[in-house]
C-alpha cells in the first residue's frame, strides 16, 4: 500500500529538505512509502496514513519522547519498532530537531 494522495505530509518534506539539499540524506522507500535515508540507513518518513513524523532514534530517546507524551510507539501491523517514534504534533522546530538527532544516530 502506498501513501494516499490525501495525506498531509508537506511538513515532513519541508523539514527534510535541508538535509537532502545539503546531500546529507536522500529520498528512498521504506515499507512501500517514501522516506529519507542516510547511505544505507533509514532515517525518517511520514506516517503513510497521517503524515506524522516517524524517525529513527536511540531506544532510550524513543522511550523519553513516549513517556513525555510527545511521541507514540511506532507499531505498523502491531509490531513495535523500538528505535522508531511517531510524532503527531505538527511542530516544525521539533521535527527539525528530531531529524537532526536521528541523523546523528544513523550516520
Amino acid at each position: 500500500m502506498t501513501a494516499s494522495e490525501d495525506v498531509d505530509d508537506a511538513l515532513f518534506w519541508d523539514v527534510a529538505q535541508p538535509l537532502m539539499a545539503a546531500g546529507r540524506a536522500e529520498e528512498g522507500e521504506l515499507m512501500r512509502s517514501r522516506c529519507i535515508r542516510v547511505g544505507k540507513e533509514f532515517l525518517a518518513m511520514p506516517e503513510y496514513r497521517t503524515g506524522d513524523l516517524v524517525v529513527k532514534l536511540p531506544r532510550e530517546r524513543v522511550d523519553e519522547l513516549i513517556d513525555a507524551g510527545t511521541g507514540l510507539a511506532f507499531a505498523p501491523a502491531k509490531k513495535v519498532f523500538r528505535e522508531w517514534v511517531q510524532v503527531p504534533e505538527r511542530d516544525e522546530a521539533l521535527w527539525s530537531a528530531l531529524l537532526a538527532e536521528g541523523f546523528e544516530f544513523v550516520s
